[in-house]
């Protein structure tokens, strides 16, 4: 069979045909999956520039060419990670066929992927070194997750490392209404790192180690019994689940792409920042997306991406973090004070009083108790329980300690403006709330930002800030007039 024949018939995409025993069962390929999941994430779509394509690159590609090698160059390069890694990066058919994944069918995905590493990639070598795991490891939230911070399973896996509920817990990421700290891009890597170590310590062999990341430590231990005793991940594969059996070759294919796209023609996508462009600042009181958007002058969407942990595009009081480029948290930090102090005004002057915050509690299950009396008890829901907690196929017991996350109604006092000596006798409440009126529209900037939602049409959402939808479709490039939900549009606000 020729080469270029051999290509398209390993080179299936959206489906994985692999042998168990006698027989040979067809299903999903959650790889595949996952990089058609980035291709349709318009939030993350916007982050990036189209790759810049060196005319004068060192293999003479044009720029539409797809380059096709043999088995034994694919080898060979393979041969030249695997000297220096830990790994064994072996090469065969069933890498063969992720390879062709990656370099034919994905290549538009892997420009991504490798535009937005150059986001991700330094903090997981860093986080990795800390922990004395190979910083190969960083590839492995490419099969996982595509690098999207936000991604989530069809199983309820959140983040870029694809933790499930117990397990994050088991590792100190933690769920409320607000926060979903497996999104969150450095504690989920830190927990990844170490669970990933705890698994070494476990199987005592890295290919292992990346199979039990997939199927969890106990399938893992079952395969090895099944399998008579054998210790490899090549020994026990034809005794794991489907998935399984391609997610080392994945892994493997990884290390290759991310590492020879140049050899394939694909070039990295111009990522919004890199690793070294942003920065991290602690924010002490409550503050909305859209009241840091009008603070810092940068949009909803650019919050939203650098920050994906938080829920409902709100960052709770009580000390929570905010990522974004240097030059904006370097502007918050210098007029920090002057923009708790505006937000402030700006709620009082519109009669919000009150700021909502999370409390969490733990709640010992009485016998005869159930979760939907827990639930009214504490004002919540039974999903929202469910969420907070894991609940077995078994149900709930009692002596069970159920995390609850109670909101508490914090009422804001009027913040009060300090003024010169010269002033304090003609200082009274309203003027000074006028005055800080008067500041927050020096931070505040002219354009608001809209999300929108099920069932919204340009007209409405023109008609809420009265403003004409053609301003609406020049400043957000809608030449076609489609919105979709979630969409993020930039408005501007019509001036009196």
């Amino acid at each position: 069979m020729s080469w270029i024949k051999r290509t398209i018939a390993l080179s299936v995409f959206l489906t994985a045909t692999i042998s168990v025993g006698a027989q040979t069962t067809t299903v999903e390929n959650p790889i595949a999956d996952m990089l058609d999941s980035l291709s349709s994430q318009k939030m993350f779509g916007m982050a990036f520039s189209k790759p810049v394509f060196p005319k004068n690159n060192k293999y003479k590609f044009a720029e539409d060419s797809v380059p096709v090698y043999d088995d034994y160059t694919f080898q060979a390069r393979l041969a030249k990670l695997d000297a220096t890694s830990p790994f064994d990066l072996v090469y065969n058919e069933h890498v063969r066929g992720f390879i062709n994944l990656y370099t034919i069918r994905k290549r538009e995905s892997v420009s991504r992927m490798m535009g937005v590493a150059q986001l991700y990639y330094p903090m997981f070598e860093e986080v990795m070194d800390k922990y004395n795991i190979p910083l190969e490891l960083k590839h492995l939230a490419v099969i996982e997750s595509a690098l999207i911070p936000y991604a989530r399973s069809k199983a309820g896996a959140m983040g870029l490392w694809q933790f499930m509920y117990p397990t994050g817990k088991m590792y100190g990421l933690n769920v409320s209404s607000y926060i979903d700290q497996r999104c969150d891009p450095y504690k989920a890597t830190v927990a990844a790192a170490e669970y990933l170590k705890s698994l070494y310590n476990m199987f005592g062999d890295w290919q292992m180690v990346l199979a039990a990341y997939n199927a969890g430590p106990g399938t893992i231990s079952k395969a090895i019994r099944r399998s008579g005793g054998k210790k490899t991940y090549w020994e026990i594969r034809p005794y794991l689940p489907v998935e399984t059996q391609g997610y080392v070759p994945a892994f493997i294919a990884a290390n290759y792409v991310m590492t020879h796209g140049p050899e394939h023609n694909i070039y990295p996508a111009v990522p919004r920042k890199t690793y070294f462009e942003v920065d991290t600042v602690v924010v002490k009181e409550q503050m909305s997306f859209d009241q840091l958007s009008q603070a810092l002058d940068v949009s909803v969407e650019e919050i939203l991406y650098f920050n994906p942990q938080y829920r409902k595009n709100l960052i709770p009081a009580g000390g929570n973090s905010l990522c974004l480029s240097k030059n904006r948290i370097g502007y918050f930090l210098n007029n920090e004070q002057a923009i708790y102090a505006a937000i402030q005004a700006q709620m009082a002057a519109s009669n919000q009083t009150e700021i909502v915050s999370e409390v969490k509690r733990i709640h010992t299950l009485r016998s005869g108790e159930k979760l939907s009396s827990v639930a009214r008890k504490y004002g919540v829901s039974v999903e929202d329980i469910k969420m907070w907690n894991y609940i077995g196929k078994k149900g709930v017991r009692p002596g069970k300690k159920l995390v609850v996350y109670v909101k508490e109604v914090k009422h804001l006092e009027a913040p009060r403006l300090e003024v010169k000596p010269e002033q304090n006798l003609a200082a009274t409440p309203e003027t000074e709330n006028k005055q800080l009126a008067e500041n927050l529209n020096t931070v505040k900037k002219t354009y608001v930002y809209h999300r929108v939602r099920k069932g919204e049409s340009l007209y409405g959402i023109a008609n809420k800030y009265s403003v004409e939808t053609k301003d609406i479709i020049e400043l957000n490039d809608l030449p076609d007039k489609t919105l979709h939900c979630d969409q993020i549009l930039k408005i501007k606000e019509k001036t009196q």
